[in-house]
């Protein structure tokens, strides 16, 4: 048998079976991990990351330090891919992890790895309007009336924008009955009257909060929840439209890096604490959608219900990337590719 200083635990979610010290890990120096995200994660993971610590300490004895980076989604993934050394990402969208796999810094199969295909938690696109709904505001048809000032980011650089997109995209379809005719007709206009493209989601939002820019903010849930929630003296309104899209928001470790660094027992574990029923909580007090049945069915009632279209039922990510958000595709055509 293995002496208590001996034991040795051993941690495998779908990687390559690693050991690490138990008990006397404590005594070695704190292991350091960068989870890599979007723009509008920071409130999230600031509360997730010690939780996972104070996890990770009582299992190991061990300390570890969680950094972030945030940014348009699709920025932080070519930023990983062009050296930034994530152990950990967790993006809007598996577009931007399929990337980075593409890059040979993970494998092509990563979203098996984990539970729900990686994704451990949902969001969709909502609207955030001003005090009083001033410009009348309920429904996707209203965004292109004339004297509407939308705020959107870049579909080209923010996972945030690529989802506002196809959700107008998704309501158009269904509105036409499947027209994509009257789909781009439709995008376009909306886009047109976009005055400027941010980079990523927290950057439109200081455009439409801070600066005073636009009639109507389209952003994640989340990000729609802290905004209404900061302004006092309800200074913002939130507009659920009758129809958005699904936004599946995985996570992945990123094998080269954590094999550089020695960090893979750290990282699976952090991907996989993501899934437990304590950050699936930490992640609605942020408005983020659970994927666990339980806390699901404990806060459905803290989401409002409106119809969701995955992204699949488009065509899925790989399809869509190369329609209208690669260079010359429909976006770009469009809005114009000097909006970039």
């Amino acid at each position: 048998m293995l002496s208590h200083r001996g034991l040795c635990l051993l941690l495998t979610v779908g990687f390559a079976p690693v050991t690490f010290l138990g008990p006397t890990a404590h005594a070695a120096a704190p292991t350091t991990l960068l989870n890599v995200s979007y723009d509008v994660t920071r409130e999230l993971y600031r509360e997730i990351n010690p939780a996972f610590a104070a996890s990770w300490k009582k299992q190991t004895g061990g300390d570890v330090i969680i950094n972030q980076s945030h940014g348009g989604s699709s920025k932080q993934a070519r930023a990983v891919i062009d050296g930034l050394p994530a152990d950990v990402v967790t993006m809007n969208q598996a577009l931007d992890i399929d990337a980075i796999a593409g890059a040979g810094l993970l494998p092509q199969d990563w979203a098996a790895r984990l539970p729900n295909h990686s994704v451990p938690f949902t969001s969709t696109i909502l609207f955030l309007v001003r005090k009083g709904n001033p410009k009348n505001i309920h429904d996707w048809a209203d965004l292109v009336r004339p004297g509407v000032v939308p705020i959107i980011p870049n579909p080209k650089t923010s996972g945030n924008g690529r989802y506002s997109y196809l959700a107008a995209w998704a309501y158009a379809l269904k509105k036409g009955k499947g027209d994509e005719a009257a789909a781009r007709a439709f995008v376009g206009k909306l886009f047109k009257a976009v005055p400027v493209l941010d980079t990523g989601g927290r950057g439109a939002t200081t455009t439409f909060a801070q600066h005073g820019i636009g009639d109507v903010l389209l952003t994640f849930e989340n990000e729609v929840s802290l905004a209404a929630a900061e302004v006092k003296a309800g200074g913002f309104v939130t507009v659920v439209p009758s129809i958005s899209i699904l936004a599946e928001i995985p996570v992945a470790v990123v094998d080269k890096v954590v094999a550089r660094k020695g960090s893979a027992a750290a990282a699976a574990a952090y991907a996989q604490f993501l899934f437990s029923d304590q950050a699936q909580e930490i992640g609605v007090r942020h408005a983020f959608r659970p994927v666990s049945a339980t806390i699901k069915a404990k806060t459905a009632a803290q989401f409002p219900a409106l119809e969701l279209v995955p992204v699949d039922q488009l065509g899925g990510w790989a399809a869509l990337q190369k329609k209208h958000f690669s260079d010359g595709g429909l976006f770009d055509q469009l809005y114009g590719a000097d909006g970039r």
